[in-house]
C-alpha cells in the first residue's frame, strides 16, 4: 500500500469523527505487515476527559480483532494548518502495539499540503513498554 492510500484511509476515517465540542476531526489509519488496514477517528464526550483519540480507537479495534504486533505504518490527519502528530497518550498506545511485534512504524503526520514522515521511536524515544516490565 502506498503512503497516499494510507493517508486516504485516514482522511476517510476523519469523515466519521464525532467531535461536536472541538470541531477538530482526526482520522488515523494503521497499516500492518500482512497488508491489512485498520482505521479510527476521534470520539468526543461531553465529559471532555472521556474523549478518545483516533489512534487509540484504531489500536483498540485492531487489538480487539487479535492484532498483536505487525504494525508498520500509521497515518494521522486532521483539519489544522500544519501536519498533525499523535499526542503523547497515542504515542504510548501505538508503542505498546509496535513493541509486541518488535517494529518501529513509520508515522505519517498529515497536513493539508504537507506530509511529515518520521518514526515512532523518534516521537517517543526511550519508550516504556512491555519489555520494561520484565
Amino acid at each position: 500500500m502506498s503512503d497516499d492510500d494510507l493517508i486516504a484511509a485516514a482522511r476517510g476515517a476523519a469523515a466519521n469523527s464525532y467531535s461536536p465540542y472541538s470541531n477538530f476531526a482526526v482520522g488515523a489509519a494503521l497499516l500492518f505487515a500482512d497488508g491489512s488496514v485498520v482505521t479510527g477517528t476521534n470520539i468526543e464526550n461531553a465529559s471532555y476527559g472521556l474523549a478518545l483519540c483516533a489512534e487509540t480507537v484504531a489500536v483498540s479495534k485492531a487489538m480487539a480483532d487479535g492484532a498483536r504486533g505487525g504494525l508498520v505504518a500509521v497515518a494521522v490527519t486532521g483539519p489544522g494548518e500544519m501536519p498533525i502528530t499523535p499526542c503523547g497518550r497515542c504515542r504510548q498506545v501505538l508503542n505498546e502495539l509496535a513493541q509486541l511485534g518488535g517494529t518501529d512504524p513509520a508515522i505519517l503526520c498529515v497536513g493539508p499540503d504537507e506530509v511529515r514522515r518520521t518514526t515512532l521511536a523518534a516521537l517517543l524515544p526511550e519508550a516504556f513498554g512491555p519489555a520494561s516490565l520484565v
